[in-house]
């Protein structure tokens, strides 16, 4: 059973997010569910290990989710790919990249393609889940809830 987190017992379980993960390590992928969920309001609907996959979910799931965290190197194609079939989401929904090589070129690529965030791997992980509470906390206020 998964105890109910500080931020959820503020904000309520209706206001977390709806979150899809694209990574194919395996240990990184469990350990980031893991901590999000823990850390944050967050749900995690699903995950892909590759582009495909990932295009393919986003495609047949539209406006089901609120955030995505796309890894940029896959086993198969590129979060690249990925950050392309995010361009046309709604306002609401954000896009954050988690890589190895945040590195200022990779930002700046990000950037391009409209990316909300980029946190590295290594050292900001922190950043990403003050990003996720911020993001919780922005769905709950838009939700009328709070």
């Amino acid at each position: 059973m998964r105890l109910q987190t500080s931020e959820e017992a503020r904000f309520g379980m209706h206001s977390r997010l709806q979150t899809y993960v694209v990574e194919d390590n395996l240990t990184i992928r469990e350990n980031l569910i893991g901590t999000l969920e823990e850390l944050t309001c967050t749900t995690v609907v699903g995950f892909a290990e590759t582009e495909s996959g990932a295009r393919a979910w986003l495609l047949g799931h539209d406006g089901e989710w609120d955030l995505v965290i796309v890894d940029l190197f896959l086993k198969q194609g590129s979060g690249l790919g990925v950050l392309q079939a995010c361009q046309s989401r709604k306002p609401v929904q954000k896009v954050v990249v988690l890589s190895n090589y945040a590195t200022p070129d990779i930002r700046r690529r990000c950037a391009e393609f409209g990316v909300d965030a980029v946190f590295d791997k290594s050292n900001e992980i922190d950043g990403l889940v003050d990003f996720c509470i911020g993001q919780a906390k922005a769905l709950h206020s838009s939700s009328g809830t709070g």
